[in-house]
């Protein structure tokens, strides 16, 4: 199999010139399961290990494969040891569950994020945002899914369907793996060598959605009776590669999403906030009742929801405070690591 076929770029080939790596030793993830590797080249996919020094040098969890890495790889027969993580193009990455600030990440290389709510039960345009925000910090284009739109009446459809096109100022798929509507608009989407995947809490369909789009139940799925509501089936990252070409990662649900923001805290997925605070007076205006703010303008003419204001208002302060102390964090790695290397330094001399 090509490269190409599973979504290498040139963009990724320049990178790997520049660090002196060969392209035919490029490899790309594909499932990560508690520290354990799958990864496919031209040869097909195999099972991986980290290389010892790419293990012992990691500064934080960022510098380790994730799905959707390409990395360099040596082995020719078997096992692959995995030397390099190459640059990222985009990436997914949230703040890990708990009161800390450390980040994870979700999946690397992707073109496309589905974004998936279900009809009913997980409709919840407030999560999107968050999930809006961390796409676009990340660089990935969204499409959002409203799964399971079998659940709602067409009143009821058509109501959440426009929310859901307000909030996300993106395209709106309805989707129903039970009666097929919206799968073969769903499938025109996915183009060959084409990096997608799918976002969503546990239960909203994500897996069901695999399934059909394989066209065969390779993942198992279990429904609790009556409400339409999943059981979360996926407990690892994994990407599959579909009968057109596309490649396609599913990942656990997440029952938190805590945002990081970008490398200077700002918040990604509000463009038309942003677009209006550029009239603002002042150029560091917070918005909150400045002379001159543009943006509470908007809202008091109508033309911008107060209440996505103050979404903005609140992920951003929370997008903010953990870049500060992620940025904080990652220097003291880095400079641990270096203390490291130079008491291994003078050990040897």
């Amino acid at each position: 199999m090509e490269m190409q076929q599973l979504g290498l770029t040139t963009w990724h080939e320049e990178k790997a010139r520049s660090m002196g790596l060969e392209t035919n030793g490029i490899a790309r993830v594909s499932a990560v399961d508690r520290g354990l590797y799958r990864v496919w080249d031209r040869a097909g996919e195999t099972a991986a290990v980290l290389a010892g020094r790419l293990a012992h040098e990691a500064g934080c969890g960022e510098d380790l494969p994730c799905v959707g890495d390409f990395v360099a790889v040596r082995g020719q027969d078997g096992l692959r040891v995995i030397e390099t993580v190459l640059p990222r193009r985009t990436v997914l990455r949230r703040k890990a569950a708990g009161p800390g600030t450390d980040s994870q990440l979700i999946a690397a290389g992707v073109d496309l994020a589905f974004v998936v709510q279900a009809s009913r039960y997980d409709y919840n345009p407030r999560r999107l945002e968050r999930y809006l925000a961390m796409a676009a910090a990340g660089g990935v284009v969204v499409t959002v899914l409203l799964a399971k739109a079998d659940l709602a009446s067409p009143g009821e459809l058509a109501v959440q369907m426009s929310r859901l096109e307000e909030t996300a100022r993106a395209p709106v798929l309805a989707v129903s793996a039970a009666t097929g509507e919206g799968l073969d608009a769903l499938a025109g989407l996915l183009v060959p060598g084409l990096t997608c995947c799918l976002l969503g809490s546990s239960g909203v369909g994500k897996t069901t959605l695999v399934n059909r789009l394989l066209g065969r139940e390779a993942f198992a799925v279990r429904e609790t009776s009556g409400t339409g509501e999943g059981v979360h089936t996926t407990t690892r990252r994994q990407m599959v590669r579909l009968e057109g070409g596309a490649l396609l990662i599913d990942t656990p649900g997440m029952r938190e999403l805590g945002l990081l923001g970008d490398d200077e805290g700002r918040l990604g997925g509000y463009g038309d906030i942003e677009a209006l605070a550029r009239d603002c007076r002042f150029a560091d205006c917070r918005h909150e009742g400045e002379p001159g703010c543009a943006v509470r303008a908007a809202v008091k003419a109508g033309g911008l929801e107060a209440s996505r204001l103050e979404s903005w208002n609140r992920l951003g302060r929370e997008a903010a405070f953990n870049a500060m102390t992620l940025g904080q964090r990652r220097q003291k790695d880095k400079a641990f690591g270096r203390m490291v290397k130079s008491i291994k330094k003078d050990l040897r001399g």
